[in-house]
């Protein structure tokens, strides 16, 4: 049997991949907010209108047969916002309770990852090599952004920990997943998907405190200006991982 290599359709898992990961869960949250008030449609409205510009960015990426740092990390900004609004329609327009989403989007999540490794016998992302891998993968990622968008929101609001303490409290259970990981032998699957879930909240957090007014617990930044700043940031690493091909992975394969 011979062995040949194929590139990976999804990034390493680098320090720049978390980095970029949680300023795109940031800015997410924000340009979510910015986007239902001010283009007018409403959450709804702006769902489709979103998830319709996501499909697009899908498409293209779905078209690549390796990483592409700029068409990848595209689709998990377009990603992250859709969650936002998938999540805030639920509770804001449906009045469902966020104990209510967060309940169902783990639920979806776990029944991804069972018809996933029903179907591949694998849950790594290190072998996302063909386009059905692909899908199991970003619908993944979608119930991750809506589950840590409910439970970010829950422990935030209704649990009145506020932004500060709930960045605070999503930021030590991500550190007890690396340091479960690096030192107490966690596995490397099940600590990916846990810190890529807890992530969102984290991100969330951050951005709310950046954008809400300062009478609500925030800085007052504005959504506007937050989203500005992740996103030129997004843009500058970006740029980098293009020209310098970080994050880009050989997978060995048996023909």
């Amino acid at each position: 049997m011979n062995t040949s290599l194929a590139m990976n359709r999804v990034p390493q898992v680098t320090f720049d991949f978390w980095l970029i990961k949680l300023m795109a869960v940031t800015m997410g949250e924000t340009a979510a907010d910015y986007l239902a008030v001010r283009m007018g449609l409403g959450l709804t409205g702006t769902s489709l209108v979103m998830a319709a510009v996501l499909g697009v960015a899908l498409v293209f990426q779905f078209a690549q047969k390796r990483y592409v740092p700029w068409s990848y990390w595209l689709a998990v900004v377009l990603i992250s916002i859709v969650g936002t609004l998938v999540t805030d329609n639920l509770v804001d327009n449906f009045g469902v309770k966020l104990q209510t989403t967060t309940v169902i989007f783990a639920v979806a999540l776990l029944a991804t990852f069972i018809l996933w490794y029903l179907k591949e016998r694998t849950l790594s992302i290190h072998s996302i090599l063909t386009r059905r891998r692909e899908a199991y993968y970003w619908l993944a990622i979608l119930f991750t952004f809506a589950l840590g968008t409910a439970s970010g929101d829950l422990v935030a609001e209704q649990f009145h920990l506020g932004y500060f303490s709930a960045g605070i409290l999503f930021g030590l259970i991500i550190a007890s997943l690396g340091i479960g990981y690096f030192f107490l032998g966690l596995d490397a699957i099940l600590a990916f998907w846990l810190v890529y879930i807890f992530t969102r909240p984290l991100g969330a957090s951050f951005g709310d405190l950046l954008s809400q007014p300062k009478e609500y617990g925030g800085f007052g930044l504005g959504t506007i200006i937050t989203s500005a700043i992740f996103l030129a940031a997004i843009a500058s690493i970006v740029t980098y991982m293009t020209f310098t091909h970080e994050g880009e992975e050989k997978v060995a394969v048996e023909r």
